[in-house]
């Protein structure tokens, strides 16, 4: 799994940045986690708000953080 958390260093993007690394640990989850900062290459999501969640290619959530429970459901499905 290829998961891209999207933003420019505000405290909710360091925010999902760490809940979804510790997620994907307590899950046991094969997956890598790439942090893009370059606000034209989250514009090339189509992402206008920060912070953004891409799965495997897929915008999941953008503009803010998700409940444990939803982020559980994004990186199970």
């Amino acid at each position: 799994m290829e998961i891209k958390v999207l933003g420019t260093g505000c405290v909710k993007c360091k925010k999902l940045e760490k809940l979804t690394e510790n997620t994907v640990n307590e899950l046991g989850l094969d997956a890598t986690i790439e942090k893009i900062e370059d606000i034209y290459k989250i514009m090339q999501f189509g992402v206008m708000r920060t912070p953004g969640l891409v799965i495997d290619g897929k915008v999941v959530l953008t503009g803010r953080l998700p409940k444990t429970n939803e982020l559980i459901e994004f990186l199970t499905k």
